[in-house]
């Protein structure tokens, strides 16, 4: 195709126009709104009804960027009443969100890879980024299209591209902690090749292949057997000869914050045990605010006496599966993804994280007969407050307790 012939870039297009937004904040608050949860709220999170008591975390659901990237594309379907619009991938992790933006016929796009549907965008297209990003091929091809594209990447992930970019410029590895297959991973380590692509990336998940990593950034290693253990998950040219000299720490901006400090002491140990200092050794704190007090407010909520955690959210978010590992580790906790999935007294559908799939297990709750027993929620950063309120529901329904009860109470 001749320069001439190529379609025009058109620029991000800004939706949130006052008329525009005033509409779709009325929308989604009759999709996500729950005035059980704000009655909880009111009542300093805690609820008690005869010998049943229900308690939410401090933090929970939905944070800025989620509401934001929701937002816009709302407003994306009322700027564009006629035009088609599509989606990479998912504009976040809750099949109910999900859910709602294929009512407004909105079509989600394969994020994985570039297929032939993106080569029949048009320029009267319309195209959402969600709120994850998207790696620079993604962005470079519906751009190439000539589509109209709305971003709803969140602010904290720009702040953890802008930071391996400055990596790549300056000669240091992004070291990124984070799931390989996440799409927010994989959009940050598109940014950490730089400008020119010679940048590089290594990415980690648990401590063990931390520890493998050091190992070999103290005692160097067969530079074959590393790639093939890293094969998926490091940059093209990858050599750990040359590119573990100088790190940068960057992660996934939903990582268990603990995990990830831990992560960079090892590895800023490494470097200092082979260097005799820390000089070629970078981080800079990337966990996502909200994501972080959400941790926090469940870490505060298991001081106080729980029977039993029920975490609801998108098994496949990242945020909901670490709020899923402090609970586990504390006391008996269910991953559910809807209020549904508490099927009877005696069964609960959950999301085993260790096997990574959906299994049923017996309800705790039925031990408790008419004893005292005290619900703990929390909900991930991508979860609806409608969805937590059904679980609430459920949860005492169970006990014998109905929805006018609650609503009374």
């Amino acid at each position: 195709m001749s320069e001439a012939a190529k379609p025009k870039k058109k620029k991000r297009v800004n939706v949130r126009r006052p008329d525009v937004m005033t509409l779709v904040q009325a929308e989604v608050e009759k999709h996500y709104h729950s005035p059980i949860v704000e009655k909880l709220r009111d009542n300093g999170g805690s609820l008690t009804i005869g010998k049943s008591t229900v308690r939410l975390a401090e933090q929970f659901g939905f944070c800025y960027g989620v509401e934001r990237a929701i937002d816009l594309a709302y407003a994306a379907r009322r700027v564009f009443p006629d035009q088609r619009i599509f989606l990479i991938g998912e504009i976040i992790h809750n099949p109910e969100v999900n859910k709602q933006l294929t009512k407004m016929d909105i079509v989600s796009l394969p994020w994985k890879e570039i297929t032939e549907e993106y080569d029949d965008l048009t320029e009267e297209d319309v195209v959402i980024v969600p709120a994850f990003g998207a790696p620079t091929t993604f962005t470079e091809k519906i751009e190439q299209q000539g589509c109209h594209i709305i971003d709803t990447t969140c602010g904290d992930v720009m702040k953890v591209w802008r930071r391996v970019r400055t990596y790549a410029k300056t000669g240091v590895t992004s070291f990124i902690h984070g799931k390989r297959g996440h799409e927010e991973t994989q959009a940050t380590a598109s940014r950490a090749t730089g400008t020119d692509g010679k940048g590089h990336f290594l990415i980690i998940l648990t401590l063990e292949e931390t520890e493998y990593v050091c190992d070999f950034i103290r005692n160097g290693g067969d530079p074959a057997a590393f790639l093939e253990k890293f094969h998926t998950a490091t940059s093209e040219g990858f050599d750990p000869l040359l590119h573990l000299k100088e790190i940068g720490v960057a992660n996934q901006t939903t990582m268990l914050k603990s995990e990830t400090e831990d992560i960079q002491r090892r590895i800023r140990q490494a470097i200092t045990d082979r260097d005799g200092n820390a000089e070629n050794f970078q981080m800079f704190d990337t966990i996502c605010g909200a994501t972080q007090e959400c941790q926090d407010a469940l870490f505060d909520m298991l001081n106080k006496p729980m029977d039993l955690l029920l975490v609801v959210g998108g098994y496949n978010s990242s945020n909901t599966t670490h709020l899923v590992e402090i609970g586990q580790e504390n006391l008996p906790t269910y991953f559910i993804r809807e209020a549904s999935c508490l099927e009877s007294l005696e069964t609960v559908v959950h999301f085993d994280i260790e096997k990574s799939t959906e299994i049923s297990s017996p309800n705790i709750l039925a031990g408790f007969d008419d004893k005292e027993a005290t619900i703990g929620i929390t909900a991930g950063a991508s979860c609806p407050a409608n969805l937590i309120e059904e679980t609430i529901v459920r949860a005492l329904a169970l006990r014998g307790i109905s929805r006018e009860t609650i609503e009374q109470a």
